[in-house]
């Protein structure tokens, strides 16, 4: 919720997450970088959260996904893939699925992340069910902002619908894909978007993968 404050055991929390994230990290950030892009990440989903139980699993999951976004921008990733950024409103329906097929149908050759312009609390529960009706589980993944680290470290953004919200910066490949919002549609209208992001994702995966 809006205004949560931390508690002392989302602190003590916080800090194992911290050392374990240095452990993983060693030799790539330093032990006060990783701190404050946790606390900044626990921050940033307390602000839009409606259910608080999670917070600190969020956070690590964010903060980790932000500083492997940062290693590949600064290039202390160990291997450079074509990386990827899906961009919508609120994190919860379009970026999601397209996010799902990218790592479908890329593997482990590419990344991707997504983030949205005014994420929600959760994912869309019909987008959930009609991505599980073709095998792939999104059911992990959570609505977050975008941040810096992710547009930096992406080779191509491609929006859907957040318009001047969106980043933009030199030297990256933007694409704004028009599909629909999930939000409010039947399963049926939600299949047919999930297909749609699918052919495109295709599309997409090819170009980056084909050289």
């Amino acid at each position: 919720m809006a205004g949560h404050i931390m508690t002392q055991a989302e602190r003590m929390s916080l800090s194992g997450v911290a050392r374990d994230l240095h452990t993983e990290f060693r030799g790539i950030f330093g032990q006060e970088t990783i701190e404050s892009l946790l606390l900044d990440s626990y921050d940033q989903l307390a602000s839009t959260a409606t259910v608080t139980t999670f917070l600190v699993i969020g956070a690590e999951r964010f903060a980790r996904q932000r500083l492997g976004a940062l290693a590949h921008a600064e290039g202390t990733a160990k291997a450079k893939k074509p990386a990827v950024l899906f961009l919508c409103v609120h994190n919860a329906g379009r970026s999601q699925m397209a996010l799902g097929w990218f790592n479908h149908l890329a593997a482990d050759r590419a990344i991707a992340w997504s983030g949205g312009s005014e994420p929600v609390s959760g994912i869309h529960p019909g987008v959930l069910a009609a991505m599980a009706e073709v095998g792939i589980d999104i059911s992990r993944e959570f609505s977050k902002p975008w941040t810096d680290e992710f547009v930096l470290a992406a080779d191509v953004v491609i929006t859907m619908g957040c318009g001047d919200a969106c980043p933009l910066l030199p030297g990256r490949h933007y694409e704004d894909w028009e599909l629909d919002d999930p939000g409010g549609k039947t399963l049926d209208e939600i299949r047919l978007i999930r297909d749609e992001i699918r052919d495109r994702v295709a599309n997409l995966v090819e170009k980056l993968t084909s050289g």
